[in-house]
């Protein structure tokens, strides 16, 4: 969309008393955003929601430099506007009823992804953070894209996970996209940026105020076809999520815990709910496919004739994976070891490590250990 019609999206947004609801009101009464400030006092209060001081805010509106600036400052840090007009906003946004009437986008979002969320403790234990490494990293393999919020623990570990897959990832954040939260994660939002996109509802420069995250939480659920809890307290803000995305006619679906873990208990509560106990990602993929109408089905799992992630591998290693295989086929190696013995840089020794695992000859467990799975 041009700056020129943009610039009517930001300005609506910006007066007050112009929620979202009212917006898509506005919006679906008129047509076109410029069309809203060229109608007339009497034809906007027409308008549910819109009280004779919205409409006059409309028709006299002023702050024209402020918007102006805005869109200057989008285009200086390389941020992108997607409407609710737009083939690329989530489609299945589109059903949400508060949802935002823009986005705020760094990377490259698609038409075809298919989002399926991945939330969870800030606070994860070992066995939560490699579970969702997992699931996350198969999800990708097999063309899914996996959308979190970009929090400490099981939100990073997502990311990441997909990212290991050289998968589509999506960060959606509950503050403006040039305020990093947590800030240790800067690195993590620019490797996103470049396997997918990190996403924000807010203007540039907006805080990570706590009022912002459960309103981060229903885009998260909202723009996916399913949401997968793996650790939650008993009030974490993850079950939130889980509560948003049945409002939301979402799939929830939930990762058995240790009964003595309190990380575990919001989780195996949602079980006891009705949450779909799933144990790897064949459980969630069965729920969703009926859902989802396209022309290229998911690796691995709906087209018997593509590579499945547990499949035997029949391709020869190379040099550096047959040094690797050769070493944990003797015994389970942490990767600190396997860096200190073979001299390879951490990045090739997981790159390598992840293709391994997705090829079914390695095994990967909790605390970065490593096993062979089979012999080649």
């Amino acid at each position: 969309m041009n700056a020129d019609n943009l610039k009517y999206w930001i300005a609506l947004k910006s007066v007050l008393g112009v929620g979202h609801v009212t917006f898509a009101a506005l919006l679906e009464g008129f047509g076109s955003v410029p069309a809203i400030f060229g109608a007339p006092v009497a034809e906007l209060k027409e308008i549910k929601g819109v009280s004779g001081k919205i409409a006059e805010a409309i028709v006299h509106f002023q702050d024209w430099p402020k918007v102006q600036a805005e869109l200057e400052l989008l285009d200086k840090k390389k941020v992108a506007i997607v409407t609710c007009r737009d083939a690329l906003y989530p489609q299945k946004l589109l059903n949400v009823y508060d949802r935002p009437p823009y986005i705020y986008v760094r990377g490259k979002l698609t038409a075809d992804d298919i989002n399926i969320a991945m939330v969870g403790s800030r606070a994860a234990s070992a066995y939560g953070k490699y579970t969702t490494e997992k699931l996350s990293r198969e999800l990708a393999f097999k063309g899914a894209t996996v959308v979190s919020g970009m929090a400490r623990g099981i939100d990073s570990a997502a990311h990441r996970g997909a990212i290991s897959a050289r998968g589509r990832t999506i960060a959606v954040l509950g503050s403006g996209l040039d305020v990093i939260y947590p800030p240790e994660n800067k690195k993590l939002f620019e490797e996103i940026v470049e396997n997918g996109a990190v996403v924000s509802e807010f203007p540039l420069g907006t805080p990570p105020l706590s009022p912002n995250f459960p309103a981060r939480n229903r885009i998260i659920s909202g723009m996916s076809y399913g949401v997968v809890i793996v650790e939650a307290g008993e009030k974490s803000g993850s079950l939130i999520t889980a509560r948003l995305a049945l409002e939301q006619g979402r799939e929830v679906f939930a990762v058995p815990g240790s009964i003595d873990s309190a990380g575990s208990r919001g989780t195996n509560k949602l079980i006891k709910q009705g949450a779909k106990l799933i144990e790897n990602t064949e459980d969630i993929l069965e729920e969703i496919l009926p859902q989802i109408e396209r022309k290229k089905p998911l690796k691995g799992f709906s087209a018997p004739e593509t590579l499945n992630v547990s499949s035997p591998c029949a391709e020869k290693l190379n040099a550096a994976e047959q040094k690797l295989y050769d070493l944990v086929s003797q015994k389970r190696m942490h990767i600190d070891d396997l860096i200190s013995v073979t001299g390879f840089s951490s990045a090739d020794i997981l790159s390598a490590l992840t293709t391994m695992e997705l090829k079914g000859i390695v095994r990967q467990h909790p605390g970065k250990f490593f096993s062979a799975e089979r012999t080649n």
